[in-house]
Order: C-alpha cells, then structure tokens, then sequence
C-alpha cells in the first residue's frame, strides 16, 4: 500500500519513453528496389496533381481532382458523380482484396515497400542520414553537448524535415484544388481557408510520424499487423531467418572450421540495419514490417566470410519444417486462400468495368414540392410543382425534352425554359447539372381527386435516349 513514506517503494511506470534507432545504410538489391518503389511513389504522389487532360469546355483540366464544388470526381478519362460513389467502394473493395492476397503471397511486403508511412520515414532517415551521418555518426551527434556544430545540424535536418512534410500537405491540397492557380495562392493568402488547414494538419502530421514516431505507428498505432495474422499461412513468403542452418551462432574467425556450428557469426548486421531496431533472430514478431534490408546486410557478410547467402531471406514456415525434417521444399502458389482473393477480385474488377462502360449518359432526379402539395388555380385547373435536376455525363452540350405521361389534360411550363408541342425543352452543358423548375398542370375537368400515378421522362435529342420516373399528380380528394 502507498503511503508515501517508504522512499524505495517501487514506482510503476505507465509509459517507456522511446528508446532511438538508428539504422544503418545497407546496399543491396532490396536496398535498391526500396529506393526505386520510394521515388516512383512519391514521384506520382507530388507529381500527378500537375497533370493536364483535355475535357469540355469550362471543366477543370487537371487529370486527378476531387472537386468539391463542381460535384466531380475526376481521373483522367473517368468521371465520377456524387450518385457514382459506388465506383469508389467498389475500387476500396478491389484495393482491400488486393492487399489480402499479397499478405497471403508475401507477407507484409506492403508495411515495407509502399506503405506511406515506411516511404516517408525512409525519406526522412535517408535525409537524416545526409546531414548527420551514418549510424555511428549519429549516435555520437546525439551523445554529444551541445555545440555550435551540432544545433547547426539538427537545425538544418528539421528544416529539410519541414520542408518536406508542407510539400506532403501542399500536394494533399492540389488533389482537391487546381494545382497551378491555388499554388501561388497559398502563398500569397489568398487559398481558401480549408486549403491552409489540411496543409497544416498534412505538414503536421508528416512531420511527428515520419520524423519523431516512426516505428512507434507501426507498432502501436497501425491495425495491419494484428489483421494480417488472419490472412496468411504456412506457404506466406515472409523475411526468414533460417535457423535450421544458422544455429548455433557464435563469432568466427579466419581459418576455423564451421563443423559443429551454424553460418551465423552474430555479428548483429542485420540488428543494426533494422529500421524498427528489431533481431530478425528471434523468429516471427509484430514490429517487423519484412523490409528485407536484413536480407542485404547478411547476405554481404556471408559474402565475405565465404559462406552461401540468404541465411535471411523470403521463406515460409511450412519450408523451415520440411527442412528440420529432411523432407523436400515445397511451395504452393495456387491454395485455397489465394484463388479466393484472386477471384474475388476479377469479380470486383469485373463489375466496376462493366458499370463504366455501360453507364448512363443521362441521368435525372425529380421531386414533388411537399408545402404546398397542390395549388387550385382561378379557374378550377390543378398545378403541381417539381424540382428536376438533369445530369448531362456526355462531354458535348444537349438538348432535352420533357414530358409528363399519365394524364390527360396537361399543361408544362419552366421557369425560363421554352415549351413545344407540349414538352418542355432545356438544354444542359457538356458534363453538367441542370436545374429545372417544372410546373405541370391539369385542367379542372381531367384533373383526379387524390394522388395520381404518372411518370416524368426526359428524352435526349438526337439519340432518343430517354429516362422515365415514376411520380405522382396531387389534387383535392
């Protein structure tokens, strides 16, 4: 019982104060494929809201843009309305299968090549690294007082940090707005208001978790490593350390002989280059994110003690057994789990192509005005009055006419629309939403008490391509 008077008590600490990590540069082939999958995605992620395509006239020519005021959802050649939203579901399902089965193939490949929080720490480590040094050079910066050298290193790292990090939220930005024009706005004060505060909170953001979090988001805040364990099996390739021929491990020295003992000298390469400050060594764990840069920093010094590499290399468990028990290595592809993902995501595919290419080029929303149902005219006549809202998805202007079947007796206006034979006719822009103010009335002796059925339609000119809803006509019972 605390009563504060035993000054040896033991205290409990509710929280372990980050202990740093520095990884050391590595090269090898994974080193390199890290460095290529980091600059193609970021290079799409900075680079891709400068993209011009061609579209109608007054559109926004930018190739991908989320434009909250225009109500469009634009990539390259695909145009995604408010009521198509579907088509982003269905592309998150395909994403989410996608991610499945490449955990079910290899592992967390993801968490270590194209996640963004491991492309931006790379950056950030790698920036790190330009400015202090490598590993060595770093811990001795930071066991070091402070001096003039080291406030003028640290200053010059944050700042390339900062600088990255309001690019990242500077980009986020140009997703939403015209990267061009909204580019010296921010500048000059004249962004919109929603414009500084994503670029705040992306700047923010960017700069905790890939330059003081790091491993701690994906070891504590990430949900990934906990679900993957449910989407893999014994034949997954994962980041291996074989300890069927690594064991037992000891130091080396030139001239020995390797009977009696394993390939592995513990000579902690692989620990040192971990950018989650982990011992590959220790079997399967939650913070490895199967980087593969172990995979280099052992493979380099088997290649100089004469050893076979891929001592650490992609392997499966089911291999790791079959070997302890002299049996031959196998490795399924093809397994019930995969063939699922796999077709699971045709279909997904499947659906969202064929929705595509046959979607409507027209599409309209009518409502019924509700206060008042119904007006009673001078001369004994009923009108009802509806809110149309007319999307043209072709990228030319049209001409549409509509009509009110159902009933006998009818009479159509608009407000500033022209009327023929008896239909209204209003014509939209390429890729635009109309708004028509329709009235439709029906004269004293044709008019029926109560609600009536009838039907809207609104037929394209020049196609005939037509769209009918079903509605209903309200007069006195």
């Amino acid at each position: 019982m605390a009563d504060g008077t035993d000054a040896d008590e033991e205290h409990i600490q509710l929280y372990k104060k980050r202990d740093a990590i520095y990884p050391k540069l590595v090269h090898g082939k994974f080193r390199a494929l890290k460095w290529v999958v980091m600059a193609v995605t970021l290079g799409v992620y900075y680079l891709l809201p400068w993209v011009r395509w061609p579209r109608a006239v007054g559109e926004p020519n930018q190739a991908v843009l989320i434009d909250f005021e225009g109500g469009r959802f634009y990539f390259f050649f695909i145009e995604i309305w408010p009521s198509e939203l579907y088509y982003v579901t269905g592309l998150l399902i395909l994403g989410a299968f996608g991610l499945f089965l490449m955990t079910a193939l290899l592992g967390r490949v993801w968490c270590g090549y194209a996640c963004p929080q491991t492309v931006w720490t790379d950056l950030y480590i790698a920036v790190e690294r330009l400015v202090e040094g490598d590993r060595n050079a770093r811990m001795k910066l930071d066991r070091a007082k402070w001096s003039g050298e080291k406030i003028a290193k640290k200053a010059v790292k944050h700042a390339l940090w900062l600088a990255i990090a309001a690019a990242t939220g500077g980009a986020w930005v140009f997703y939403f707005h015209d990267a061009p024009s909204t580019l010296p706005k921010l500048f000059t004060g004249q962004a919109e208001g929603s414009a500084y505060l994503f670029l705040g909170v992306l700047t923010f953001l960017t700069y905790m978790l890939a330059g003081s979090m790091r491993e701690q988001v994906c070891t504590y805040m990430c949900p990934w490593p906990r679900i993957q364990g449910a989407l893999t099996d014994s034949h997954a390739l994962n980041v291996t350390y074989k300890y069927d021929r690594g064991e037992p491990r000891a130091a080396h020295k030139k001239g020995e002989s390797w009977d009696g003992r394993g390939d592995c000298i513990d000579c902690k390469a692989c620990v040192t280059c971990c950018p989650m400050g982990i011992d590959i060594r220790n079997g399967p764990q939650l913070e490895c994110i199967h980087c593969a840069l172990c995979i280099d920093a052992c493979d380099d010094i088997m290649a100089k003690i004469g050893r076979p590499k891929s001592l650490i290399g992609y392997d499966t468990e089911l291999n790791l057994d079959q070997r302890l028990a002299k049996q031959p290595e196998t490795y399924k592809l093809f397994r019930p789990r995969t063939l699922l993902y796999s077709s699971l995501m045709l279909v997904v595919a499947a659906i969202i192509a064929a929705g595509l290419v046959s979607r409507a080029p027209l599409t309209f929303y009518a409502e019924r005005d509700r206060a008042p149902a119904y007006v009673t005219l001078s001369d004994g006549s009923v009108r009802n009055a509806y809110e149309l809202k007319i999307q043209n998805k072709r990228n030319s202007p049209q001409t549409y006419h509509i009509t009110f079947e159902g009933l006998d007796g009818v009479t159509m206006t608009a407000i500033g629309e022209e009327v023929t034979d008896g239909a209204v006719i209003v014509t939209a822009g390429g890729d635009q939403l109309k708004r028509v103010r329709l009235f439709v009335t029906v004269s004293a002796e044709d008019a029926p008490p109560g609600a009536s059925p009838a039907t809207l339609a609104v037929e394209e000119q020049g196609t005939g391509y037509t769209v009918r809803k079903a509605t209903r006509f309200l007069a006195k019972g």
